[in-house]
Order: C-alpha cells, then sequence, then structure tokens
C-alpha cells in the first residue's frame, strides 16, 4: 500500500491502525490489524441527497490524459494517466454529480489521490462524488480488496465499486470488508452514511442470484456491468434482460441502479428507473445535457 498524502491525511480525522474487528473497536484475540475509517466530511453529499430523493445523478469516466496509442519504453502498452489537473477540470464542470474512475484493470493508489485533490480544488459547493472501481475481489483475493478499499478511501474516494461479484456469499464478503474497516455506509438502512458502496453483477452465475445478492444488506448501489454481462451470455437481447433484472431488484431494495448512457437512450433510461447515468467520451456533456433535461434538472 502507498502512503498516505497529507491532503487525505487531513481530510481523515481518524485513519487508525488499531486492533479491532468489525464497527464495534472490541480487541481481537488475533492481534490482526484493521483500519477504522472515520472520514469528516465527503463529497458524496450532494449525490446521497439526490438518490435518497430518488432523482436520477450523472456522471463521467474521468479520462486517461495518456495519448491515444502511447507506448512505454519497451514498446509496452502506456498505463492511463490520472492527473490533478485533470480533477480539477472535473470539478469546474456543473454538469456532474459524480465521477467514476475505472481502476479495475490497472490499480493505481496515486491516481485516486491525484483525483481527488483536483476534485477538492472546486470547494464544496457543487462538490462532486468520486467513485473508485478497484479488481475484483476474485483476482487477487479478499485481503487485497479489504487493503484497497482501505487505501482508497484514505486518498480521497468517496466510494468504491467492486466489479464482478459473483455470488451471493461474495456479496457479503463484499458488505463485510466495508463493516470491518468501520466504513460509515450509506444505505436504506443506515441514511446517515457517507460512504458509497457499489456492487456490479456482470456473470452469469451471479444474474442467477441477484434476488439473493439484492437482499445482502449493508451496500449502497446495485448495478449489472451490462458490457460485460453481454459478452459472458454471448447476445445483446439476454444482456439487456439481464441488466433489467438487476434493475428490478435494485427498485425492490430501495437502492440506486447506475448505467452507461448517452443522448439515444439516457431518456429511456430514466423512465426504467436508473438513477445512475455514466457518460464516456468528448460528447459527455452534450449526452449528459439531454439527460437533465429529462429528468427535468
Amino acid at each position: 500500500m502507498s502512503t498516505v498524502p497529507s491532503r487525505s491525511r487531513a481530510c481523515l480525522p481518524v485513519v487508525a491502525m488499531i486492533f479491532a474487528i468489525g464497527c464495534g473497536g472490541e480487541a481481537a484475540s488475533d492481534g490482526a490489524e484493521e483500519a477504522v475509517v472515520q472520514p469528516a466530511e465527503r463529497r458524496s453529499a450532494t449525490l446521497i441527497e439526490l438518490w435518497s430523493e430518488g432523482t436520477p445523478a450523472f456522471g463521467v469516466f474521468v479520462p486517461n490524459e495518456r495519448e491515444a496509442g502511447e507506448r512505454g519504453p519497451t514498446g509496452e502498452r502506456a498505463l492511463p494517466l490520472y492527473t490533478r489537473e485533470g480533477g480539477e477540470r472535473l470539478a469546474r464542470n456543473p454538469l456532474l454529480d459524480f465521477v467514476f474512475l475505472n481502476l479495475e484493470g490497472s490499480y493505481d493508489a496515486d491516481a485516486v489521490s491525484a483525483v481527488a485533490s483536483g476534485l477538492d480544488s472546486g470547494g464544496s459547493a457543487g462538490a462532486k462524488a468520486l467513485l473508485v472501481r478497484i479488481p475484483p475481489i476474485s483476482e487477487d483475493g479478499a485481503d487485497a480488496a479489504r487493503a484497497r478499499v482501505v487505501e482508497v478511501l484514505a486518498a480521497g474516494a468517496d466510494g468504491i465499486v467492486l466489479p464482478h461479484v459473483r455470488s451471493t456469499e461474495e456479496a457479503r464478503l463484499a458488505v463485510d470488508i466495508f463493516e470491518a474497516i468501520g466504513a460509515d455506509v450509506w444505505s436504506p438502512t443506515n441514511p446517515g452514511g457517507t460512504v458509497i458502496a457499489m456492487l456490479m453483477i456482470e456473470d452469469p452465475g451471479a444474474l442467477a442470484s441477484v434476488q439473493e445478492i439484492a437482499d445482502v444488506p449493508g451496500y449502497s448501489v446495485l448495478a449489472c456491468g451490462i458490457g460485460s454481462l453481454t459478452g459472458a451470455l454471448g447476445d445483446r437481447e439476454a444482456g439487456e434482460a439481464g441488466n433489467q433484472e438487476v434493475l428490478r431488484h435494485a427498485k425492490r431494495v430501495g437502492r440506486p441502479d447506475m448505467i452507461t448512457a448517452n443522448a439515444a437512450d439516457v431518456g429511456r433510461r430514466i423512465e426504467e428507473g436508473f438513477l445512475g447515468l455514466l457518460m464516456s467520451g468528448p460528447d459527455a456533456d452534450a449526452h449528459i445535457e439531454v439527460g437533465r433535461a429529462a429528468a427535468g434538472r
């Protein structure tokens, strides 16, 4: 884990390594160290307020600032680049309620710190929540996922996106990670929470268990990775049917659902009940303007 930057330390009155298990902070018999995260204030307040009211919120993928086709010194594909300056540009965009930093394929805690510090330049008025997608639990195991959740929150993120949640057991494990570190996760049973925990269903096995996954308590957002699911099912119509099934259960348990969208389909997605609309590319602002008009914003 990388060192937490000074900006993040100032925002977290307690990011302490203590002998604790769960949120209660009771002594652990095995001496295992757990991080208890107690954020003083996050940028998530506006986003949570919108979702609590059933109002659609709009965001963008944080753009990779590498030149297209850029290669490393030995010809390898260059890793994505995210900077404070990029975060500052996003902070100035009045159309955004949140930004989505995708680190699933290339985890980089320094990128979180850079983007978070740039977002902070916009001040508290119109603050944009920073949601960070980390690698799946299944990739490197629960311990690595827990370390990343701690590190990303300490670096200034407002929420964690866990992709490819494959089963009810893995959904419970994901929730247990947040509970074990003392993260104050916003959910229907904890409306005063400040941390957003998002679970993504992207695999056929998880889709078959979506009702049980949705019923797991302690998370904030349930969403379908429609691209991955469509690829796994091998059929666009089947992928959309799965997407709608996830949406149905998200509504049933009172959770927002997030979907990628553009000007051609954002109005329909809002009518269907999606509350997180995620855009990308150079025309993202134009797509969001269409969506905000459709949402009456």
